[in-house]
């Protein structure tokens, strides 16, 4: 019992001296990454810096406790952190204390319905989210990262948006007034980290170029030639604070928290299962990590902690760096802790330009070119899905462009569904197999049989579509040569009440034309159906057969055998 609710009993009581080696490895390696990741992703969300040195530490303390992947690292990220200043921003403006309580009840609520989604095992939300809604969400959210933070690199002052046009207009209008000493120093830094991610894999770059660019400034007292700086930033703990949650705030926040709370989830559990996948030695539960991420924001939230989720890049580091268990993410917390506690004055002269030079190095890797060009290639209808969902989120904003996407995903699922791929078969000569018609040669087919195999489920989507291709097939034949219209139903999963309506209706219809209806390979959760609304006592049990087979053998002798006392019986495994 205590397992299931604490899944840090899984790998605690049986640690590994073995495993300690990587953990400390990977903490430190990790821990020293979000130092200056959270400080730049708290930008991105229009908070101080600090803030984001508060989201990396109890939340992930926490989730090493109730989280089941072993590997991943829970921390603000940019994705999510872009959201909530979108979402924020329309209600508050930044910089002002509403607008801090704002964010911290946001990520409050957000927590909580992760909490309630996984209590109820809802884990399964996230097949909403296909990959081209995901690939092109994650592309605009990219490219809306890169504009914003244009402003950091520029050494320009721009309204914050999440509207493409918006921020493009800003940036055209300021270009003139460019600050060319923090420009060089922003650019600097973006090829110092990638130069270092290039040759030195394992090397912490962002820190790297902190360092530098910190070392720069006090050294020449760049502050005083227009470098802006991060300043002071306060030590010591965070005040725990219980945000005042109101049933208002709530509802007008439930779109935005709802988004939110899909989205990194969504982000967190990719993650999880991609390092599981390499590990192969634990199982990542989807309602438990709900839980888990859930539990993680309500604690942040406390402790003046914004949004957090799974973070692809620092998770992936975490697992390169020989990370066994939660205990690595553990070490990483305490680093941030103690650079909290005692090293914040070293960031006093940390250049704006070089924080925004880590956001655009590390979310240059959200835009999956070579998936896009693969959708192209591959799914026309996809692609479009894809881009649609970017054109919304990059015109209008994140969260009608997510909202975009799902609707569409769901319309496309339900196209295919309407509009289900049906083949006429025929018999390989020689052999009991069947195939299509269109696809292969050599097959063996009659002038009066018609076989027609529907590959979905039948039911009030697609009804009518199937029974206007029957209509249509049947006046393609010369009048009065087709005797039997043979259905395998082998691929056919689930039967409703339309579709037994409309089975009936075929049946009428062929015989008002003097032709049979035949039946065949009916699963037995389809035949208790059938049994259910009487439908098997409209088609006569002769019709109905086990396999394609024997059905062609009746349609050409009219010949019965003893395996149709079984071709309609209900409650089997079949």
């Amino acid at each position: 019992m205590l397992r299931r609710l604490f899944p840090i009993l899984d790998w605690l009581p049986v640690y590994q001296s073995t495993w300690l080696k990587g953990d400390i490895s990977a903490g430190l390696t990790v821990g020293i990454m979000l130092i200056p990741q959270g400080l730049a992703y708290a930008m991105i969300a229009g908070l101080p810096p600090v803030y984001g040195l508060y989201a990396a530490i109890f939340p992930q303390l926490i989730y090493s406790i109730f989280g089941t992947s072993r590997q991943i690292s829970v921390g603000p990220v940019a994705m999510d952190s872009l959201l909530v200043a979108s979402g924020i921003s329309v209600m508050a403006s930044q910089g002002t204390d509403a607008y801090l309580t704002l964010v911290l009840l946001l990520t409050a609520f957000m927590g909580m319905l992760q909490l309630s989604l996984g209590i109820i095992k809802l884990g399964f939300i996230t097949n909403l989210l296909s990959r081209p809604v995901i690939s092109g969400f994650t592309s605009a959210a990219a490219i809306i990262i890169g504009l914003s933070q244009m402003k950091h690199i520029l050494g320009i002052q721009i309204n914050q948006s999440n509207s493409i046009i918006k921020l493009g207009r800003a940036l055209f209008g300021q270009l003139s007034s460019t600050h060319l000493l923090t420009l060089g120093m922003g650019i600097g830094a973006i090829v110092l980290i990638l130069a270092l991610k290039k040759y030195r894999k394992n090397f912490p770059g962002a820190l790297v170029a902190v360092a530098v660019g910190t070392g720069f400034t006090f050294l020449f007292g760049l502050q005083k030639m227009g470098v802006n700086i991060v300043a002071e930033i306060p030590s010591g703990l965070p005040q725990i604070g219980f945000p005042n949650l109101t049933w208002a705030l709530f509802v007008e926040m439930l779109p935005l928290a709802m988004t939110l709370a899909v989205i990194s989830f969504m982000e967190s559990y990719s993650v999880s299962k991609s390092l599981e996948s390499k590990s192969r030695s634990y199982k990542v539960l989807p309602n438990k990590e709900l839980i888990a991420l859930g539990l993680s924001n309500i604690v942040g939230s406390l402790f003046q902690a914004f949004p957090v989720a799974g973070g692809f890049s620092r998770s992936a580091v975490n697992y390169q760096s020989g990370a066994n268990t939660p205990l690595a993410g553990i070490i990483s917390a305490i680093i941030v802790l103690v650079t909290l506690l005692f090293l914040t004055p070293l960031f006093y002269y940390l250049p704006h330009a070089v924080l925004g030079a880590i956001i655009l190095v590390a979310i240059s890797s959200l835009i999956d070119w070579e998936y896009i060009l693969r959708l192209w290639k591959d799914s026309k209808l996809e692609f479009i899905l894809l881009i649609a969902t970017l054109i919304i989120t990059l015109l209008f904003s994140m969260v009608a462009g997510i909202v975009t996407g799902i609707i569409l995903s769901i319309l496309l699922l339900l196209y295919h569904q309407a509009y289900p791929h049906i083949a006429e078969l025929g018999r390989l000569k020689g052999h009991h197999e069947f195939r299509n018609v269109k696809r292969f040669k050599n097959l063996e087919i009659w002038d009066d049989i018609l076989i027609l195999r529907l590959d979905a489920s039948l039911t009030f989507i697609n009804i009518q579509y199937f029974k206007e291709y029957i209509e249509t097939e049947v006046k393609l034949r010369p009048r009065g040569t087709l005797k039997s219209l043979i259905i395998d139903a082998g691929p056919v999963g689930y039967l409703d009440a339309s579709g037994c309506a409309g089975l009936t209706d075929i049946m009428e219809y062929l015989d008002g034309k003097k032709i049979e209806l035949l039946i065949c390979d009916v699963i037995g959760p389809v035949r208790d159906i059938m049994s259910r609304t009487g439908l098997h006592e409209i088609i006569h049990k002769e019709h109905v057969f086990l396999d394609l087979n024997e059905a062609v053998k009746y349609a050409t002798t009219h010949q019965t055998g003893d395996y149709q006392e079984y071709a309609l019986q209900s409650n089997n495994e079949v």
